[in-house]
């Protein structure tokens, strides 16, 4: 059977040969202090790092470190709407899969949340972009989706946060203000690196496990059991995700004759 792990492989191959440092940075200028959530950069010649979580400006003051992610969408809102749920679209961007997504998305007018790899963003800065353009959210899913961060140690787990954080903020021109860790592992190095950032951290409800490539049937099956409250998780990235499109396709128009609401966090 194959792993999630051996699936990302297949959908990123030859990535981790790939430097994930100052070399190759597009080309950005920081015209005022990054904030949450909204464009900040312009495009330019120079491309100087982001401001390190010990130097931000007041304005990107931490948040308290959380001892739980956040899996629904009343403890990010608690005024919304009973009937309010949100699609999170994790591993891209990715050439393939990650147009065809957005396609589908603005055929049904749903906004969603991508939880993006930093190095494929580095890849493909320009789909990263057009994420943006289109009104969605976005998530940091560290840099290079390590699924034993929970094991690695502060440091590890901070460069692959910053690494994400930055590359993701020279790409679109936003700071993200959710991280999420790979495969859903949490520790407390992990819980304090998003909170240096800023970012709230997220996790799921309903998981239709479609990086495993169950059928088309099994993901339109798992997904239909969501109820307001709840948060979705797709793939983009990591693999072939025709499933998940085809399913989606079903999925979204079902859910809103339900009379739920999707939106983005």
């Amino acid at each position: 059977m194959m792993t999630r792990r051996r699936m990302l492989a297949l959908g990123a191959a030859g990535l981790g040969a790939l430097a994930v440092g100052d070399g190759g940075q597009e080309t950005t200028t920081i015209t005022r202090p990054l904030a949450r959530g909204r464009a900040v950069i312009k495009p330019g010649k120079a491309a100087p790092r982001l401001p390190r979580p010990g130097v931000m400006p007041p304005r990107l003051a931490p948040l308290p470190a959380r001892k739980n992610a956040i899996h629904q969408v009343h403890d990010l809102f608690p005024t919304a709407p009973p009937n309010t749920i949100a699609l999170t679209i994790d591993d891209g961007p990715q050439p393939e899969w990650t147009p065809k997504m957005l396609d589908l998305l603005a055929e049904y007018d749903v906004k969603a949340t991508f939880s993006l790899i930093g190095i494929q963003v580095k890849l493909f800065p320009k789909l990263a972009e057009r994420i943006v353009q289109a009104g969605h959210q976005l998530c940091n899913h560290t840099m290079t989706h390590p699924l034993d961060i929970a094991s690695l140690s502060r440091k590890r787990v901070d460069r692959e946060i910053t690494e994400a954080h930055d590359r993701i903020g020279y790409a679109t021109g936003v700071a993200p203000k959710f991280f999420r860790s790979p495969g859903g592992a949490w520790s407390h190095a992990v819980f304090h690196s998003a909170a240096r950032h800023g970012m709230v951290p997220i996790d799921w409800d309903i998981d239709p496990r479609d990086w495993s490539l169950p059928g088309t049937r099994h993901i339109k099956r798992a997904m239909l059991k969501a109820k307001g409250g709840d948060i979705l998780l797709c793939h983009d990235g990591g693999g072939d995700r025709s499933e998940t499109i085809k399913a989606l396709h079903k999925v979204i128009p079902e859910l809103k004759k339900r009379g739920l609401t999707f939106v983005a966090l």
